[in-house]
């Protein structure tokens, strides 16, 4: 399954002191432009799953940077930063339960008021057919684990975009999935699928 990171990145993608490199003129900086989109899709889980949604999740809020050394592509480096107050639930359309999921995963599920960002910290980078595998450390709610990202590469004047998807298990994170509904009898499922389309422009500073 083709992976993006992008967050994202959503998302993805920041811990500056890991994705720390001096950028020479070998390089290529591009920063992420406010195109840039990370979602997160959750799926229904329990004995009355067929009673609830499925969600998707996006951020409003992101920033990070995208250093290309054409002559030593292994030394690249992808960082995204997602603001978690930033992220809101588009379905389902119904306005009440939107506003309810919302509320429960930022406070509930992703300690807004502790956790303000989710990071993607880029540790290698590897040329694949169409574009990159990135492997790197995702950190959400204060927890740490590496995870793999395959991109697909479309370079332009001065801009390049990248996009994949990657799932996830919220316990791997130490999370709780959600549980509402009567006796929370309606749940989201463990695994979340992350979507990045990262649209970047060069930076000339």
């Amino acid at each position: 399954m083709r992976i993006v990171a992008a967050v994202a990145v959503h998302v993805l993608l920041m811990a500056p002191a890991v994705a720390a490199q001096s950028v020479g003129s070998d390089s290529v900086v591009y920063r992420l432009a406010p195109a840039s989109r990370f979602e997160a899709k959750t799926g229904k889980s329990g004995f009355f799953s067929f009673a609830g949604h499925e969600h998707l999740i996006r951020a409003r809020g992101a920033s990070g940077r995208i250093v290309l050394r054409p002559g030593a592509l292994q030394r690249s480096s992808v960082t995204v930063t997602v603001a978690v107050d930033s992220l809101e639930v588009l379905t389902p359309p119904d306005t009440a339960e939107i506003r309810q999921v919302t509320k429960a995963m930022r406070e509930a599920v992703l300690h807004a008021d502790t956790y303000h960002e989710i990071t993607f910290v880029s540790t290698a980078v590897a040329p694949i057919d169409g574009g990159f595998r990135v492997l790197g450390r995702l950190t959400l709610v204060g927890q740490t684990r590496d995870v793999s990202v395959d991109l697909v590469s479309t370079p332009g004047q001065d801009t390049l975009r990248l996009e994949g998807r990657f799932p996830i298990r919220q316990t791997d994170f130490g999370i709780t999935p959600y549980r509402g509904g009567p006796a929370g009898i309606v749940r989201v499922a463990d695994r979340v699928v992350l979507h990045l389309i990262a649209v970047a422009v060069r930076s000339f500073d």
